[in-house]
């Protein structure tokens, strides 16, 4: 009989009996993995879509396919938060049912299955695992949705054939620079979550679609990697994110040696890159890509700057972009539609690039151009800083917009901080201010997004006490004196308030802690305010977050002092 072409196998050609994942050490086989999935398989729904909620590797696979076999698709939520899956519910209406292996998961509004755990496969169920299930290339597989970090989460649908092929070159580059014929035996121990694009690919899909094994949990303490990686035999794997290798390797706790350690999710600096190979011992390879395109280049960090396509990928850049810049557009192999990405690259050749930064990450402060990825990596490479990210507020302050660095750095001020920065990087985008946090609001993946930073770094700067001071010169022909009064000119007291109030809006943390329209709680007026004045306005933050105390003073004499708050108090 003539093989389908339209129709591709659910796993590589492997020893049925050979490890397909480890749960605490102990191996679950491909026999064992396929009597589970076609025992789950009658048990779903006849129609709907799978919510896939398992946070056991191992299980996720189980119950994707299944509803592989089963003809369902299956939506990867983020997370199982109530107001995410009844997002899912509005968007895609009626019929979606959520596997799940915690049976005290609730899943409002949505049908539940239990993925359990099974002691294996029975001898009847051994024999009748001859044949894997072959899927077909164009049904709808999973739909991801993207990190969110330039916007709100959107799903993008992959058929069976697209991730099928994204594995597949992924795979030839690995044994390539590996030197291997082929990632059998390999184990993949990952600390991303595997409804994430990057966990999905390079776990679950890389050891079923590539002939390795997977660890089927998701350690994120340090100590939980150390022995995850302990519990499985090498060849091993670490598959990871710069923000959860800083944090293991900053631990000091004793790692096994691997043999591969894979990053992706933001770019690696190479010092951690050489710190990583050293401590574990293994070949470091960053991958590039996004939840649309899939992974679609990879470069060994240590050795170079530049990234390199998979398989036949080829890049182009054309204009049009919204902002009038180019776009940079991937095309070829496994995409089935050119892709344009949301970052800004240096283009070598047609499968050759550098990575600037992301398109909404470019930044111009006093007519020069950065990235907020530029200086986040200068800021996370200084000795002692923990986490970092440096964050441009939405106000201007004397017509220039100045970035804010917040810094996990216990250790170091904020003057050492500054210090080293001005090694690093020119003076222009240096912050002025340097606001230490105990941690940052990140993803599962170690994303940060553009919303949870603006909030958490609008919050941090509420609670900011610091006193500000500004000064502000009186114009000797300001029309006010005209009225106020002939022979014995001064600024009207109402002036003299509103020169704090935009004071006030000048300062991000002061305009997060009063909001835009703040209440004038007191005011006292001292001294009169004259022609050519030079007004220092001090503005003192009170403790807890409440309001901001005001003293306006000139040549040292107090003029006038007072209080808004961010809402009338009651007398």
């Amino acid at each position: 009989m003539t093989p389908n072409p339209g129709l591709l196998p659910l796993l590589a050609d492997r020893d049925p009996d050979a490890p397909l994942a480890w749960r605490a050490g102990v191996p679950l086989s491909t026999r064992q993995f396929l009597a589970d999935v076609a025992r789950l398989a009658p048990q779903l729904p006849a129609h709907g879509a799978a919510v896939n909620l398992c946070s056991d590797r191992y299980d996720f696979i189980v119950g994707m396919a299944a509803a592989l076999v089963r003809g369902h698709a299956s939506l990867l939520p983020p997370d199982a938060r109530a107001d995410t899956l009844s997002r899912l519910r509005e968007s895609h209406g009626g019929g979606l049912f959520a596997l799940v292996d915690d049976p005290s998961l609730q899943t409002p509004g949505m049908a539940r299955v239990v993925i359990e755990k099974s002691a294996g496969p029975s001898p009847a169920e051994a024999a009748d695992l001859a044949a894997v299930p072959m899927i077909d290339a164009a049904r709808h597989a999973a739909s991801l949705l993207t990190s969110g970090s330039t916007g709100a989460p959107q799903p993008h649908a992959k058929t069976w054939g697209t991730l099928t092929g994204d594995v597949a070159v992924a795979v030839e580059r690995l044994c390539r620079v590996l030197d291997l014929p082929s990632l059998a035996g390999l184990t993949l121990v990952a600390t991303v979550p595997v409804q994430h694009s990057y966990g999905l690919e390079s776990s679950v899909l890389l050891a079923m679609l590539g002939g390795a094994a997977f660890d089927s949990g998701r350690p994120f303490f340090p100590a939980d990697v150390a022995q995850a990686l302990a519990s499985v035999p090498r060849p091993r794997a670490l598959v990871t994110t710069p923000f959860h290798l800083k944090t293991l390797l900053l631990s000091g706790i004793a790692l096994p040696e691997v043999d591969l350690i894979l990053s992706a999710t933001a770019p690696l600096s190479p010092q951690l890159a050489a710190q990583a190979e050293q401590a574990l011992h293994g070949v470091l390879l960053e991958i590039y890509g996004s939840t649309e395109s899939g992974q679609v280049a990879m470069r060994r960090t240590t050795e170079t700057e530049v990234w390199e396509t998979f398989g036949q990928i080829r890049v182009h850049a054309e204009p049009g972009g919204e902002d009038g810049n180019e776009r940079f557009i991937f095309s070829g192999d496994f995409l089935p539609e050119p892709t344009p990405m949301a970052d800004v690259l240096e283009l070598l050749d047609e499968r050759r690039f550098r990575l600037f930064g992301r398109a909404n990450d470019l930044i111009h402060v006093a007519g020069r151009r950065s990235s907020l990825a530029h200086l986040n990596y200068h800021l996370n490479s200084i000795p002692g800083v923990d986490d970092g990210a440096f964050w441009l507020p939405d106000e201007v302050a004397d017509g220039v917009v100045r970035p804010i660095a917040f810094v996990v750095a216990p250790e170091l001020t904020a003057a050492a901080i500054v210090g080293a920065l001005r090694q690093r990087l020119e003076p222009v985008f240096v912050p002025r201010r340097v606001v230490h946090v105990k941690r940052f609001p990140r993803e599962g993946t170690g994303k940060l997004t553009v919303r949870a930073l603006r909030e958490f770094a609008l919050a941090q700067l509420a609670e900011d006490d610091t006193p500000v001071r500004l000064v502000h010169t009186v114009p000797v022909d300001h029309p006010a004196f005209a009225g106020h009064f002939p022979g014995q000119p001064l600024l009207p007291g109402a002036l003299v308030l509103a020169e704090v109030q935009e004071a006030i809006r000048r300062v991000p943390a002061l305009l997060a802690r009063l909001g835009t329209h703040p209440t004038l709680a007191a005011a006292k007026f001292l001294a009169p305010v004259r022609p050519g004045a030079a007004l220092a306005i001090e503005l003192n933050p009170e403790a807890g977050g409440g309001g901001v105390r005001f003293d306006v003073r000139c040549d040292g004499v107090v003029a006038v002092t007072g209080r808004w708050t961010p809402v009338a108090e009651s007398p």
